[in-house]
């Protein structure tokens, strides 16, 4: 089976192209739009978009591959980033991943079983003055400890 878009999604991406100059200014938010539909970027879905903007697949592969924020497999429904940059590592982050993968059984790169978690550890997020931080799916969890982490699970689990 191929990818399409919904026709809402489709409907969207029709309108959005015609608010640029040239379809390939679309190429961003059409990535954001599948993404949130299929839950990753797989290869199909970038040949999917390359040829709804007209452009070659090369090239939307490589926004993908840069953007960090675009994922190309499959994550938890909850996709915890930790950051691992200088900031964040003197303020202590290897003890909240240590932390995660022994209470929680999380392992980087990997979803759980039950498909809720995905583990990643990341560059700069740009929280530089208040680390360690997370970013689970889109939100910012800012000077964290193993009690904060604690809480933020429990409160996940229970979603």
């Amino acid at each position: 089976m191929s990818f399409q878009f919904t026709p809402d999604n489709k409907s969207r991406l029709d309108d959005l192209v015609k608010k640029y100059p040239n379809k390939q200014a679309a190429l961003l938010p059409a990535l954001w739009m599948a993404q949130r539909q299929n839950g990753y970027l797989s290869l199909e879905v970038q040949e999917h978009i390359a040829n709804e903007l007209g452009i070659s697949p090369v090239h939307v592969h490589g926004v993908v591959t840069f953007y960090t924020m675009f994922k190309q497999k499959p994550v938890g429904r909850f996709h915890l980033q930790l950051c691992r940059t200088l900031s964040c590592a003197l303020c202590g982050c290897e003890h909240i991943v240590a932390h995660l993968k022994e209470k929680y059984k999380l392992k980087e790169g990997e979803i759980t079983p039950d498909g809720r978690f995905s583990l990643e550890l990341v560059e700069c997020l740009a929280s530089c003055g208040t680390g360690p931080m997370m970013q689970v799916n889109e939100a910012y969890f800012e000077g964290l400890t193993i009690e904060k982490v604690d809480l933020l699970m429990q409160k996940l689990m229970k979603e």
